[in-house]
């Protein structure tokens, strides 16, 4: 997971607190499908708002647990918890320039 500061969590909250979740989690959880829409999100917008629906939450799992797990998975940093609701940020990978090849 990466590191954020306060003051930008702040300032990711204020941004999406009128936004409606854009990833919800259902009963089969965090799929590879789930990694991979948020993945294609946090590097199109920096920051994602995921719901967990009641079916993901069976047995001891936690709406907490869920997110750390997201988290892991995307290398994000893992803003805020509330409820069901739980908010990721990343900063976006810049591609690496590539090299010219020198020919002798």
């Amino acid at each position: 997971m990466s590191k954020i500061t306060t003051r930008m969590k702040r300032h990711v909250r204020h941004v999406l607190k009128d936004e409606n979740p854009t990833i919800w989690v259902g009963k089969e959880g965090l799929t590879p499908q789930l990694a991979a829409e948020m993945e294609k999100q946090l590097q199109k917008n920096k920051m994602v708002k995921v719901r967990i629906l009641p079916a993901a939450m069976q047995g001891e799992v936690t709406a907490q647990a869920i997110a750390a797990t997201a988290a892991e998975q995307t290398n994000a940093a893992l803003v805020e918890v509330r409820g069901h609701v739980f908010i990721l940020f990343r900063k976006r990978k810049t591609a690496e320039p590539e090299q010219p090849q020198t020919q002798p």
